[in-house]
């Protein structure tokens, strides 16, 4: 077989990029409608190189025929899966540093929750995924996959949800899953210096860039882990200040988490504030 290149690495380049082009064609479809429309294409274009090789004359021309209209067909037809698949690229982590400014628009709407939290003391856990995938946390939960909204964190946090123990985890504007089970923190000073969601939040927090809020079931009071620190007691506003200074900063001026004994001496101060 002749190559088409010189370079036979072309070849092969652009057989993996077709290959991977269907492969995800294929995954954005599986289980929904369009995937019955997929199928019914790649039996037209079968039927087609059918019709081609054994020169069947009238079917060949209906095939021909449609040639015209099938960009905008298949446009059409998969324009949501376009869509999203466009969305689903857009926000992969090797471009998301060009959309910082506005990669967690949701801000305004996880502090509101927040808010109505403390205030009716639902204890809960919030996890904003920055830049290192939490993947492994997210299937210890149940998927939810629905837009971020104040209401919806409130209603997962009420104590008459079987969702509200656990964490929920939030990928830019999707709360991706819920009741999700975190590392407790390893640095044994902190084990009888606070509770159990505080913990969880300082332990994901010493294993990911993750920003973690915690609100306390006993007495309504907002915290925020990250990078290994526990800021409590903040008020609406401290906690936007301190999300919004979180996520601007980049990744190459992430600070190091702190040690042990560095972690333990800004508690005790906090405590003694």
């Amino acid at each position: 077989m002749t190559p088409v290149h010189q370079i036979w690495f072309l070849d092969l380049l652009d057989i993996f990029l077709v290959a991977l082009l269907f492969y995800r064609l294929l995954i954005l479809v599986k289980g929904t409608r369009s995937a019955q429309m997929y199928v019914g294409l790649l039996v037209i274009v079968l039927v087609g190189l059918v019709a081609r090789e054994f020169d069947l004359i009238a079917v060949k021309w209906i095939v021909e025929s449609l040639k015209t209209v099938w960009l905008i067909a298949f446009v059409i037809l998969f324009q949501p899966e376009l869509r999203h698949a466009l969305a689903q690229f857009g926000r992969t982590r090797y471009f998301r540093s060009f959309l910082r400014g506005d990669s967690y628009g949701v801000l305004g709407e996880v502090v509101r929750a927040v808010e109505t939290l403390a205030q009716h003391r639902h204890g809960a856990l919030i996890v904003l995924e920055r830049n290192v995938g939490l993947r492994n946390f997210v299937e210890t939960g149940r998927r939810l996959d629905a837009r971020v909204s104040a209401e919806l964190l409130v209603t997962l946090f009420s104590p008459g949800s079987p969702l509200h123990d656990g964490a929920v985890i939030l990928r830019e504007e999707q709360a991706v899953a819920a009741s999700c089970i975190l590392p407790l923190s390893s640095n044994p000073l902190f084990a009888t210096a606070i509770g159990t969601r505080h913990r969880a939040a300082l332990g994901l927090s010493e294993e990911s860039d993750a920003a973690v809020i915690v609100v306390s079931e006993q007495t309504g009071g907002i915290s925020v882990a990250y990078r290994g620190q526990l800021k409590q007691r903040l008020d609406e506003g401290e906690l936007r200040s301190e999300l919004s200074r979180i996520f601007r900063v980049r990744p190459a001026d992430e600070p190091p988490a702190p040690t042990e004994s560095e972690s333990a001496g800004a508690a005790s101060e906090k405590a003694a504030g």
